[in-house]
């Protein structure tokens, strides 16, 4: 930005505005330090003039186009008295480090410009400060950002080009004209969560890499939660320095301890807090003081005991911002990280499963208790595991990041029980399902967190529609318990994903195999009939049965070789996926030689999986390239999640459509005039209204709204009958409970009567009708409810009078892509009838796969649009015909979905 040294005139001075800035915002650095942006105050116009002051004259000529100290202290002043002009700071460590301007120079535009002190480069600041000024310029309609950059400021140029947002370029005389759209596109966010996935490796190296470790809270006599942590850490085996922290001790339990933190002889990496709650606090500050960079508190008496828990918890966060400190819990269980070349135990669990590659974070301790002991149980190997307890700083988002690119993490197992911000969530989620395995059990899906709602989509809306959605469109393996988990774990951490869901099912007992086919068929696995020349080559293995096809009965006198050539046969076979060995011991054969056998039909690419019974035991480990279950159900339902997952994996990843800037601040605005219009009134719009909303986004319903009799008449004629004809009062929801709706009218005489009849029950003499023209297709129902964790959900299911006892659904979360609306009704019941059901003409899919996306986009354009209800959508051979369209507005609810980057400041 060249220097204008202009003072401000009169004119400007009066049309000068203050500009309502954002709340200030945490933030890391690339470094995974904490730093805070914020709106510039009138104190901060000293340290701005330190930071023009100090910097070198190289960057004062880079930023200014000149090396003139005075010019740049006539800008500071200007800033001090431009009001219009949008000024963000950066504070690091008590001072103040950057500033970031955004200064109106037109109708929705302004110029951008960026300083950061000498020392903070290369810490991600001024991107940072893009973010936010994008953000914040969004909010107060600047569509547009500019700049005017040296082509020799190549660190400045990259902060535009790697942000994501469209920007162009024009280079002439040695400068280079940078303009900037401010939309959030799909690239702006992914670029942002990259940046912080990468911040997030480095903040949390000190808690998950941590090379000294010190436990604050140990009693000389041994007793207490923090002296069998520490305890746990000794006898652990931890690799690094391990320290004590006591207020007259000099050694417990063979460490060194020390009353403070800061009287250790080196600074230590992480700090485990298992002091009473009241003096959490002057630990945690006298870790900060000590150069500490991670603590898990264990204590407990913080939010979950109320009000004065929560004030302190509250402290807590702030410090650790304030300081530079990352914290986990409190009230939580510890961690563990199995990696040999760490190996630390700081839990009193007195549980620790066997290393490996899966990563385990649990909201709850008692759960991770139970999942550490079925891991033991199972064999399944655990590389870390984290009790985010209160979750007061470090959550499942951070973790997730840190863990994506990790090659030592194979696959994460998550407990949850609330969702600090969902949106984000489903981004990381799906990043990290994308490249390895992502298993989650949620608690609190009660039917309690049901409402009821006057609409079919608001009335199918629950606590757990939200979860669902998330789980099923960002690739998350939903499991029902700590068991499913694990055991569903156990099979992705041993066996290849399996191609397809079709599955071979081998048994030396019959009725065992049948009941595992059944097993097999509830949870989404196909057993399917085999070819005439595969059964025959089985039919050679097994003389004197006829249980070659599917599932395949080897007989009780079935000895290791002949198994082993079967599940070998099968094993190497195209027409299945995966191959499922049920054996019961009997007295016929050596069970030991029979299991053995099995190693050598392993065939790499193809899952394979055991299941003994009546007595036999196989220990984990004994059959190389197999995976033992204890039970025919826990081997099936595992299958099927991971083929489910599979699938998943399989989709091509398609980009969300780009954002219609224009249209979605039309309908922005109409919203907002409509909500202003009716007052505090917050039910559902006009039929009027809501084709004006809807029209652009080819949503709105067919026909024409026409009052009385004489008028429908006309509209009908000008269709041609048959029409129907329907109550357009947005009062009545369901109006053919009410009698509200006619089809098929076929004379001029049948509509007036109609329109007559509606006056007649609803008591007015001349009532607002659609007439619409007859269609005919598929009847299915789209929707939109909100959800004040989630956001916007967008529901797509069976339609018509019957879509309650249908109950069959599916809802998503914006943005909705062509590939999840073409998977979301491939999952539906009613599927068969879009395709074409015996012979009925192939419903017009891809156009009901678009109005899904478009419906998405009006959900996150829209904030104000509480409600939406299309049912019935006609879905047929040339189209869809939206035939009952309801809306409802209300004033938009805040949800936080990450953006711009920002760390958490309140609970």
């Amino acid at each position: 930005m060249r220097l204008d040294m202009r003072p401000p005139t009169p004119e400007s001075s009066a049309r000068a505005r203050v500009v309502p800035g954002p709340a200030p915002a945490d933030v890391l650095l690339t470094d995974g330090s904490v730093a805070t942006i914020r709106v510039a105050t009138p104190d901060d116009l000293e340290p701005l003039h330190a930071l023009h002051a100090g910097v070198s004259d190289d960057n004062l000529r880079l930023r200014f186009f000149s090396s003139s100290r005075a010019g740049a202290k006539a800008y500071v002043e200007h800033l001090g008295t431009c009001t219009d002009t949008l000024t963000l700071v950066v504070e690091r460590a008590g001072s103040l480090v950057a500033v970031g301007t955004a200064e109106p120079t037109g109708p929705e535009v302004a110029e951008v410009a960026f300083l950061v002190d000498d020392a903070q480069h290369g810490l991600g600041l001024g991107s940072l400060l893009l973010e936010h000024l994008a953000a914040a310029g969004r909010a107060l309609g600047i569509r547009r950002f500019v700049a005017e950059v040296l082509v020799e400021n190549h660190g400045m140029l990259r902060v535009f080009t790697d942000a994501g947002f469209a920007v162009e370029r024009q280079v002439s005389h040695g400068e280079v004209h940078v303009e900037m759209d401010t939309v959030n596109s799909a690239g702006a966010l992914a670029a942002a969560d990259e940046r912080e996935r990468q911040s997030e490796v480095c903040s949390l190296r000190p808690l998950l890499h941590p090379r000294s470790v010190a436990v604050a809270g140990v009693r000389r006599d041994g007793t207490g939660i923090g002296a069998t942590i520490l305890h746990s850490v000794i006898e652990g085996g931890f690799t690094g320095e391990v320290y004590a922290v006591h207020p007259t001790a000099t050694q417990i339990g063979g460490v060194t301890a020390r009353p403070l933190l800061t009287a250790l002889p080196e600074v230590v990496d992480l700090v485990v807090v298992a002091v009473p709650a009241e003096r959490v606090l002057a630990t945690l500050e006298d870790a900060t003081e000590a150069g500490v960079r991670a603590a898990v508190i264990v204590s407990s008496g913080f939010q979950e005991l109320g009000a004065d828990g929560t004030r302190m918890q509250r402290e807590i966060l702030a410090l650790a911002r304030a300081r530079n400190i990352r914290v986990v819990g409190p009230n939580c269980l510890g961690l563990m990280i199995n990696d040999p070349d760490i190996s630390l135990d700081a839990t009193f669990s007195g549980s620790v499963p066997p290393p490996g590659g899966l990563a385990v974070a649990s909201q709850s301790g008692g759960v991770g208790i139970v999942l550490s002991d079925l891991a033991r149980e199972l064999g399944l190997g655990v590389g870390v595991f984290v009790s985010l307890g209160n979750k007061a700083d470090v959550s499942s988002n951070d973790l997730l990041a840190a863990w994506q690119e990790d090659p030592r993490v194979t696959g994460a197992a998550l407990y949850l029980e609330s969702f600090g911000n969902a949106p984000k969530f489903a981004r990381f989620a799906r990043r990290f399902a994308e490249r390895k395995p992502l298993l989650a059990v949620v608690g609190g899906r009660s039917v309690g967190g049901q409402r009821a709602g006057a609409s079919h989509t608001a009335a199918a809306a629950s606590s757990s529609v939200g979860v669902d959605a998330l789980f099923a469109q960002a690739g998350v393996i939903a499991c029902n318990d700590a068991e499913e988990l694990a055991e569903t774990a156990l099979l992705l951490g041993e066996q290849p994903l399996p191609a397809g869901n079709r599955i071979a099912i081998l048994s030396n007992a019959g009725g065992m195999g049948v009941l595992a086919a059944d097993g097999a068929d509830s949870c989404g696995l196909h057993v399917p009939e085999l070819s005439d020349s595969l059964r025959e080559r089985i039919a050679d293995l097994v003389p004197g049965t006829t249980g070659t096809g599917n599932p395949i009965d080897a007989g009780a006198g079935a000895g290791p070789a002949r198994l082993a050539a079967i599940c070998s046969l099968l094993m190497a076979s195209d027409e299945v996926d995966a191959v499922v060995v049920v054996i019961v011991a009997t007295g016929v054969s050596d069970p030991t030689d029979t299991l053995d056998s099995l190693a050598g039909a392993v065939h790499e690419g193809k899952p394979l999986v055991l299941v003994p019974m009546g007595g036999l035991e196989v220990a984990h480990g004994d059959l190389p390239g197999v995976t033992t279950f204890r039970s025919v159900r826990a081997a099936v339902r595992s299958l099927g999640r991971a083929a489910r997952y599979a699938a998943w994996r399989a989709q091509p990843v398609d980009a969300p459509a780009p954002v219609l800037r224009d249209r979605a601040e039309r309908a922005r605005r109409g919203a907002s005039t409509l909500l202003e219009t009716r007052g505090q009134e917050t039910g559902w719009l006009d039929v009027e209204d809501v084709v004006a909303l809807l029209g652009d986004y080819g949503l709105a319903p067919t026909g024409e709204v026409v009052t009385g009799p004489d008028a429908a008449v006309a509209v009908a004629e000008a269709l041609g009958c048959p029409v129907a004809v329907k109550v357009a009062d947005r009062g009545v929801v369901h109006k053919t409970d009410r009698g509200l709706v006619r089809v098929g009218l076929t004379s001029a005489h049948e509509v007036r009567e109609a329109a007559r009849g509606f006056a007649t029950e609803l008591g007015r003499r001349d009532a607002s009708v659609l007439v619409q023209p007859m269609e005919s297709g598929v009847e299915m129902a789209l929707g939109v409810i909100h959800d004040p964790v989630f956001g916007a959900l967008v529901m797509v299911g069976a339609g018509g009078v019957a879509t309650d006892l249908w109950d069959d659904r599916v809802f998503l979360l914006p943005p909705v892509t062509a590939g999840d609306a073409a998977r979301a009704l491939r999952t539906l019941r009613v599927w068969p009838l879009l395709e074409g059901f015996r012979g009925a003409p192939r419903a017009d899919v891809p156009a009901l796969e678009a109005a899904l996306v478009r419906l998405g986009q009006l959900a996150e354009d829209v904030p104000q649009l509480a409600e939406i209800d299309l049912n019935p959508v006609l879905a047929g051979p040339r189209g869809c015909a939206f035939v009952d369209v309801k809306v409802r507005l209300d004033e938009p609810v805040a949800l936080d979905a990450g953006v711009p980057r920002r760390l958490r400041r309140g609970l």
